[in-house]
């Protein structure tokens, strides 16, 4: 699917994902390829990204904020305080504070 992270600084990230996990207001849920659409919002916690490689990424390009996961290299974590969550046609769109 693809991901794209939006503040309203800049675009934190744009790419292909595997899978996301983000803090929904009723909890922390996943979303994979063909998941049914859905829009949540999101409250403050923890956005987690997994990426097949690290290959294209480039930090420098996110302004410190996404982080690699020291244990699996494939996960980047990015805290938030609140946000927008729609995902639909394997596309989501967060728009996060």
């Amino acid at each position: 699917m693809f991901l794209e992270i939006v503040t309203p600084e800049a675009i934190l990230f744009s790419s292909e994902v595997d899978s996301l996990s983000v803090p929904g207001i009723e909890g922390e849920f996943q979303m994979l390829n063909n998941h049914a659409p859905i829009v949540s919002v999101l409250k403050e916690g923890t956005i987690k990204i997994h990426i097949h490689s690290q290959v294209n990424i480039e930090f420098d390009d996110l302004h410190g904020k996404l982080i690699a996961d020291e244990a699996d290299d494939k996960i980047l974590t990015l805290a938030i305080n609140s946000g927008t969550l729609e995902l639909n046609d394997n596309k989501a769109i967060i728009l996060a504070d």
